[in-house]
């Protein structure tokens, strides 16, 4: 039984929704993290609304803060518990998706996903594995999870941009090249990468523009 997210939302300011961008934020935090970014990209993505789903699980001790899965090293958790974890989420996900399409009455290819840290990795791993393929995916600050296992399950192929700060302590900018080469070994055409030179596990100005040239041209602008 899938769980309900609950979520935050910027509407379009033209009035009118052509598309969608969701939110997906990393561990320990919650929509609202990242729905501020909105106010910024939302002046040249007008037909575009904004939406940010908190997590499904609370963290103990963190009263605003979410997970999409358990992080063993974090909280002494098993890997068993983060492998159910991430399935669990993946379902609640795919739900949200799902209902959000039909409520907004739009199709796959004007709803982008746009993670950050664990919700990038949330990302990389439901989208492709979705019947249809969204418009695309910008990945901030996150890995590919379960890359030997990307070629089998493999569904769709959407557009990948991967984002990471070169001092990141959080997530090793190692990352971003390891995710590249799986997905392109996994069959992928259209994977994009940006280094935020000096930049820690955050996002940097020269990401978030290189992200919003990225997002026009999946979503129609350009």
């Amino acid at each position: 039984m899938t769980r309900v997210l609950e979520a935050g939302r910027r509407e379009a300011r033209s009035g009118e929704t052509r598309s969608v961008v969701v939110f997906l934020h990393g561990y320990g935090a919650n929509g609202a993290d990242l729905l501020g970014i909105a106010d910024v990209l939302g002046e040249h993505m007008p037909d575009t609304a904004f939406v940010a789903p908190d997590a499904p699980e609370t963290i103990p001790m963190m009263p605003t803060g979410y997970q999409w899965f358990p992080i063993p090293w974090i909280d002494g958790s098993s890997e068993e518990e983060a492998e159910r974890g991430l399935l669990a989420a993946a379902e609640d996900l795919n739900a949200f998706l799902d209902a959000l399409m039909v409520d907004e009455d739009l199709l796959p290819e004007q709803v982008l996903l746009f993670g950050f840290s664990q919700g990038t990795m949330m990302a990389l791993h439901v989208a492709p594995r979705r019947e249809d393929a969204v418009a695309g995916i910008v990945a901030f600050s996150g890995r590919l999870l379960r890359p030997d296992l990307l070629a089998d399950e493999v569904v769709v192929r959407p557009p990948v941009l991967l984002v990471h700060g070169d001092a990141d302590d959080v997530v090793p900018p190692q990352s971003l090249p390891e995710a590249a080469e799986a997905l392109q070994g996994a069959g992928w055409k259209d994977v994009y990468a940006h280094v935020m030179k000096g930049t820690a596990h955050g996002i940097a100005p020269d990401g978030l523009q290189v992200a919003l040239a990225f997002m026009r041209t999946r979503l129609g602008y350009d």
